[in-house]
């Protein structure tokens, strides 16, 4: 048993969760995230639980790489690759953003002139047609480092089939390169398809020098601070590594941040009886949705974070879209209104921040609109907002480019906002056959509960579900999250005539190999479970289903034949397209192994009101909000509300990490844990 605390360092503000596992208590924080140095406001927060040295470990979620993502802010890349294949990160699938038009609108994360080619060629059964030239690959090293690049990916065709052209060329590679920045495709990503290989490793170049500079800080900071315990990361699956793992693999961490929200909110809908719920994480920068059913969350093996970065690697099915409290609202030359995904963060935030913007975000609207307390900002760093240069703001950006007053201009501005959420909730939920009156939608982040209401409304979901701290579910999600280390491998064995002996050694020792990395992990766990996953289709087919085998890694066998692997497909398969196709060969594609070190359970009635609540003592008074008119409405201290408290809307509910809206003809009921259920009236 030990201290532990989940940080969750978002654009604008760092939410923490510190949790004593010897005793089950709890206790929040939330502080600005001083971007551009965010080891500041880190170290802040943490001090906030006293001595760094008494601490037993450090679980951080992380939105560092899925802003650099967004803004397109990582670093500037080089690629070698195979002779005649410079432009596979340009061609991606041959898709387009917009359907209509002459000219695409796509720029690659690398420059062409610093995409260069080598002469070297492996065939798709391995075979070594042309061996690389260490010397070819040093010069064109040297040159793209002379263009100025920072990072370097390598990505040879067939590389998953055999490394060892690009073995020789990353030691070559390595032996010139100004830094340790260098990302080789067979060791990122060895998995046939040719494109999705070829955009996760340069993506993960492409974060490389700014998550490693990112962690460099951090950790130089906490051992300044005599911090001796385990500091590790949250991926994108929902798991956690270690800091030396994210270091080499930053793209497992582009949805840090939102995935740690994930695991928190399906552990807290469960328990309050919605096992069916849409997550909306809106913090400073982005909109994160996630679909859970049946209190699971799906894994995607693949990810667009934006039109054209794909990542391939096992993560939380989460849409991001560049819509947070610090999204800049702007009209273009059009007359259209747009908000986001150009984001203020926090430094210099919003315009009511004081720190020198001057342009009118998301924050500023509803600041404007009354919904959130000048008097009272989150995260305890500002004395309070100011609304009047908020409103001449929104005025002059907004309002009189569109012949509106300030209030008429903010409100313009989160219908805006609330339409683009909107249109991400329903991505994840009409668009893949789910029907949202049947979901409660869970908003979390510092502005999701805001927005709540609204989203109920525009969409027809059931409900909403805002936790007892919806500024730090993330922070939360960090505590709660499982060890997970994820492994791929291409077999292309045809099921018919399966060595099923030879199989089974692989798949042990993948398993073995996963399950040493989780027990290295140094976090308390209840177990470890190894599962395997295989990727398969009919011959002829192009894509895969993904085919859970009911198996695990035990006395260093798992006991498959030939029956499971079948009996695992055609149920897969039957599931995703409802027949079967009798007749045809089957192919396995890769082999996907996962060990999962399984945390102890967080008891979640912690989080209830204690009995001293009372509907009277957390009624705080009245005071206006716009509502396409100023209406008056009742504000409350949230926190100290009691367990079945009711309260109609129009009102404002407080609490020091986030604020809840209850628009008029809705109502919030507080249930059993201290969760808001936010409901038609």
């Amino acid at each position: 048993m030990t201290t532990l605390v989940g940080v969750d360092v978002g654009g604008t503000f760092t939410d923490l969760f510190f949790m004593d596992e010897a005793t089950g208590t709890f206790r929040t924080a939330k502080v600005p995230s001083n971007r551009g140095d965010e080891a500041v406001g880190f170290l802040e927060g943490l001090k906030g639980f006293g001595a760094l040295s008494d601490l037993g470990s450090i679980v951080h979620g992380t939105t560092v790489g899925t802003n650099a993502l967004l803004e397109r802010k990582g670093a500037r890349i080089g690629v070698i690759t195979t002779a005649g294949f410079r432009d596979v990160l340009e061609m991606r699938r041959r898709d387009r953003r917009n359907t209509w038009g002459l000219w695409g609108d796509f720029t690659p994360i690398a420059d062409r002139d610093l995409r260069l080619e080598v002469a070297e060629r492996t065939l798709a059964d391995g075979t070594v047609r042309e061996a690389v030239d260490p010397d070819a690959v040093a010069a064109a090293a040297r040159a793209l480092a002379d263009r100025g690049a920072t990072a370097l990916a390598i990505i040879f065709v067939n590389a998953y089939a055999n490394p060892a052209n690009e073995r020789i060329a990353a030691a070559a590679a390595r032996a010139v390169w100004p830094n340790e920045h260098v990302s080789v495709s067979s060791e990122i990503l060895p998995e046939i398809r040719e494109f999705e290989r070829a955009s996760t490793t340069a993506l993960n170049a492409y974060l490389q020098p700014v998550v490693g500079s990112y962690l460099g800080k951090l950790e130089q900071a906490l051992g300044a601070e005599s911090f001796a315990g385990a500091f590790h990361i949250v991926q994108s699956n929902g798991g956690v590594m270690s800091t030396a793992t994210a270091r080499r693999t930053p793209v497992r961490t582009a949805l840090s941040g939102p995935a740690a929200g994930v695991i928190a909110a399906a552990a807290i809908a469960t328990a309050a009886g919605h096992p069916d719920i849409i997550t909306g994480d809106l913090g400073g920068t982005s909109f994160d949705v996630s679909l859970i059913a049946g209190g699971e969350a799906a894994l995607a093996a693949q990810t667009t974070i934006d039109f054209g970065l794909v990542i391939r690697s096992p993560m939380i099915e989460i849409t991001t879209i560049g819509a947070g409290g610090g999204s800049i609202a702007r009209v273009d030359r059009g007359g259209f209104l747009e908000v986001g995904p150009e984001s203020a963060g926090s430094r210099p935030g919003p315009v009511a921040y004081g720190q020198g913007n001057d342009r009118p975000t998301l924050t500023d609207a509803n600041l404007v609109l009354g919904r959130i307390n000048a008097e009272r900002p989150i995260g305890g760093k500002l004395a309070r907002l100011d609304v009047e240069a908020a409103r001449e703001a929104l005025a002059r950006h907004v309002g009189e480019r569109l012949g509106l007053g300030p209030e008429e201009a903010a409100e313009a501005v989160v219908r805006v906002a609330d339409a683009r959420m909107a249109g991400a909730i329903r991505l994840v939920s009409i668009e893949r056959g789910h029907d949202p009156a049947r979901f409660a939608f869970m908003p979390f982040g510092g502005g999701g509960a805001l927005h709540a209401g609204a989203l109920i409304a525009d969409i027809g979901l059931k409900a909403a579900v805002v936790p007892r701290f919806p500024g730090v579910t993330s922070a939360m999600g960090c505590v709660m999250a499982d060890i997970r280390h994820d492994q791929v491998q291409t077999l292309n064995l045809t099921l018919d005539g399966l060595d099923a002996s030879a199989l089974d050694l692989r798949m042990a020792e993948e398993g073995q190999a996963a399950r040493a990395v989780v027990e290295a992990a140094g976090l308390t766990v209840e177990r470890i479970d190894i599962v395997y996953e295989l990727d398969m289709h009919y011959l002829g087919q192009t894509h895969t289903v993904a085919v859970p085998l009911p198996l695990t890694l035990e006395g260093g066998r798992t006991g498959i034949t030939p029956a499971i692997v079948r009996q695992a497909f055609e149920t897969a398969y039957s599931r995703a397209f409802s027949r079967l196709l009798p007749g045809l060969g089957i192919r396995i594609v890769n082999l996907r192994t996962a060990a999962i070190g399984r945390r102890p359970a967080i008891d979640l009635s912690a989080l209830a009101p204690d009995a001293t609540a009372s509907l009277d003592r957390a009624r705080i008074g009245t005071r206006p909000i716009w509502f396409g008119g100023w209406r008056p409405a009742a504000v409350f201290s949230r926190l100290d509300l009691p367990v079945d408290a009711v309260v109609e809307g129009p009102a404002v509910l407080e609490q020091g990490d986030a604020t809840t809206l209850v628009p008029p003809g809705q109502r919030a009921r507080v249930d059993r844990y201290g969760n808001l259920v936010l409901e038609r009236a």
